[in-house]
């Protein structure tokens, strides 16, 4: 069996027990090794082999995964939750083609990890109830309907990857597509890693502010990131439910 492993935002101990057990009984573990933690690998076993991807192509990373044993547990190691710009969907139709059987373990994404860092709800009541995952059109393109303006102009709270080495063009796309410029907005470099930063302001100065920061970072926007919201109306004690009666 083959299982793809969300490895998580950094640090060793947030991948999953499912995630980390797997590992220790994998005979092969190939790696996102430009992202992933290399502390993850002493979970393998000594004989487990480690090859890293960041040099492979996707037909070398599915020919070395069709090497295995059907009694062998391959583990495909992806950073984050592989559900969000892990590529894995290519890996999974093309070894649909070969049929070979697979798993995917979901793992703790960066953009979780970043809130917590930040101390910060993505969804308070009365500011915003949606958040919009997304990143700016570079080598990869984006659809035209998922441009940063037409995205922006929704208002919600906003998580944007594989940006920051554009930000000074994000920050003004995110103006014009309808945030105001005091709209609150952090960078989170490498958050969960010994060397995370973290990095708060404005869309009109987080350009200046974060100008150093180029990759392995999340862009963070809205106003989920001030100060003010409405309480909750689930622990609300005038509100009932199915589980409370309201109280005068």
């Amino acid at each position: 069996m083959i299982y793809f492993i969300g490895a998580g935002p950094g640090a060793a101990d947030l991948i999953t027990l499912r995630g980390m057990r797997l590992l220790g009984k994998a005979s092969l573990v190939i790696y996102a090794g430009s992202l992933v933690n290399p502390e993850l690998l002493e979970f393998c076993s000594p004989s487990c082999e480690r090859l890293n991807s960041a040099s492979m192509t996707l037909e070398e990373v599915i020919s070395a995964l069709n090497t295995h044993r059907q009694d062998e547990t391959v583990v495909r190691l992806h950073t984050g939750d592989p559900s969000l710009y892990g590529a894995i969907r290519e890996q999974m139709d093309a070894l649909d083609k070969l049929d070979i059987a697979y798993e995917i373990v979901p793992g703790v994404s960066s953009m979780n990890a970043a809130a917590a860092a930040l101390k910060t709800e993505f969804t308070p009541p009365s500011v915003s109830q949606s958040l919009i995952v997304s990143r700016r059109a570079g080598r990869t393109q984006v659809p035209e309907k998922e441009s940063i303006p037409a995205l922006a102009a929704h208002g919600a709270s906003m998580v944007l990857f594989l940006s920051a080495g554009m930000l000074k063009a994000l920050c003004e796309e995110l103006l014009s597509g309808g945030y105001q410029p005091d709209t609150p907005a952090a960078v989170v470099y490498k958050v969960t890693w010994p060397d995370e930063e973290i990095i708060r302001g404005t869309l009109s100065d987080l350009p200046q502010k974060a100008g150093h920061i180029r990759k392995t970072a999340l862009i963070l926007v809205g106003d989920f990131l001030s100060g003010s919201y409405a309480r909750s109306k689930l622990y609300d004690p005038s509100f009932s439910h199915a589980f409370r009666e309201a109280k005068t």
